[in-house]
């Protein structure tokens, strides 16, 4: 299993072979960590673990790149080792988060704590990262801005059955339809799709982020509504496999959600007095909390 991190602290190679072994069970001599100035040629290329470490800049310090073998009993998850390391070498450790987003970073500190982090590289001639933003306060990294990080909740990985069958649906249908953008096939399919993960989102009671941002939830209020819009277009048997795919996700949202009787989700996500009407129920119901 491969793993690559990075941490905050300089560390040296025998830190880091010495936080490897304990992290992985294995004894210290099957553990081979190279750096820019390491014979290549004495190095033991059977270990059990092997690892290259570069000297990085900017608010950090070490790059990991990490090679344990099948061999090794104990295979942690990437998140499991960072926090491993992270408490052996009294550092922060950061490692990519699972979003396709080139800034989606996790980080492991030494106290425990596994938080949210956008961390972005520099496109100046020598690399440096620069920690831009952190979900929760970290103490040796004082001058990072905290706060929520809300690209990452528009590119999770929310699972919607209900949409992939009605779109596998329309693929037996019409392929080319399905797959061209701007179609009423397509059309149906995406704006069911985002509708499907607002409400999963809210079923997981917003995990795993915690919460959805303001104009991420209107976006798929307003998907929504364009299914209502693009039903008039479809023939009628795809029509009623439309509205069949959308009665279970409606009444499902109806179940989590309250009477917005005081308004405060139009006051929050305001619409123009002239295209009210033009919304559905579902704008007339909230969430309890609102989630942002």
């Amino acid at each position: 299993m491969t793993y690559n991190f990075l941490t905050v602290e300089s560390l040296t190679l025998d830190t880091v072979t010495a936080a490897l072994a304990h992290c992985l069970n294995v004894q210290i001599q099957e553990v081979d960590v190279a750096d820019e100035g390491t014979n290549q040629e004495l190095r033991n290329w059977d270990a059990l673990v092997l690892c290259e470490k570069a000297t990085v800049e900017g608010d950090v310090s070490t790059y990991l790149d990490i090679y344990v073998q099948e061999s090794v009993r104990k295979q942690p998850t990437e998140r499991e080792l960072a926090s491993a390391v992270a408490r052996t070498t009294g550092t922060a450790v950061i490692f990519h988060a699972e979003e396709m987003l080139p800034s989606a970073y996790w980080m492991a500190t030494e106290d425990g704590l596994v938080t949210r982090a956008r961390v972005y590289e520099t496109d100046a001639e020598e690399t440096r990262y620069v920690i831009d933003r952190v979900e929760a306060p970290v103490a040796r990294l004082p001058h990072v801005t905290v706060g929520r990080i809300p690209e990452v909740v528009r590119e999770l990985a929310i699972v919607t059955p209900v949409a992939d069958a009605f779109a596998a649906q329309l693929h037996r249908v019409s392929p080319e339809e399905a797959d061209t953008a701007g179609t009423p096939f397509w059309m149906a399919r995406s704006r069911l799709g985002a509708w499907e993960k607002l409400v999963r989102h809210m079923e997981a009671s917003w995990a795993p982020s915690g919460w959805c941002p303001p104009d991420l939830y209107r976006e798929r209020l307003d998907a929504r509504d364009e299914l209502e819009h693009v039903r008039n277009q479809l023939l009628p048997p795809i029509a009623c496999l439309l509205q069949k795919a959308l009665e279970p996700l409606d009444a499902l949202f109806a179940e989590l959600t309250i009477d917005d009787t005081g308004g405060l989700l139009r006051k929050k996500l305001p619409l123009a007095e002239d295209a009210a009407s033009a919304h559905g129920w579902w704008w007339n119901r909230r969430p309890d909390p609102l989630p942002w």
